[in-house]
């Protein structure tokens, strides 16, 4: 969890107009710099929802039915935090504008 943490610290959760120039430098091609986000971005989300998995696995217990839910205050409060994190596509965003991704290609051929 701390990893998330640490990249999501300061990133404006809400939507911020972006260069789609600026965005497309390093590749050439905004496509190829979209499709670099969004497969990062969904990297950082499935990592996001298997930390939330866990941490709310400590709090699940065998024998709860519906009429036997008891409401967590430290279950809410793990909820509403990944709740507030800024959306994954904006933290890999960040990360591509940062020079912060490696970015590898399975055939070298297909770069130009």
């Amino acid at each position: 969890m701390s990893d998330i943490k640490s990249r999501a610290q300061g990133i404006e959760p809400s939507a911020v107009a972006r260069n789609v120039n600026v965005i497309a430098k390093t590749t050439g091609n905004i496509y190829e710099a979209l499709a670099i986000v969004d497969k990062r971005a969904r990297q950082i989300s499935s990592q996001m929802k298997r930390e939330l998995q866990n941490k709310l696995e400590e709090f699940s217990s065998a024998s709860d039915s519906l009429e036997e839910v008891n409401e967590n205050k430290e279950q809410i409060e793990i909820s509403k935090f990944y709740e507030r994190l800024p959306n994954p596509a904006t933290i890999a965003l960040k990360e591509y504008m940062g020079d912060e991704l490696n970015v590898r290609y399975r055939d070298n051929d297909y770069r130009r």
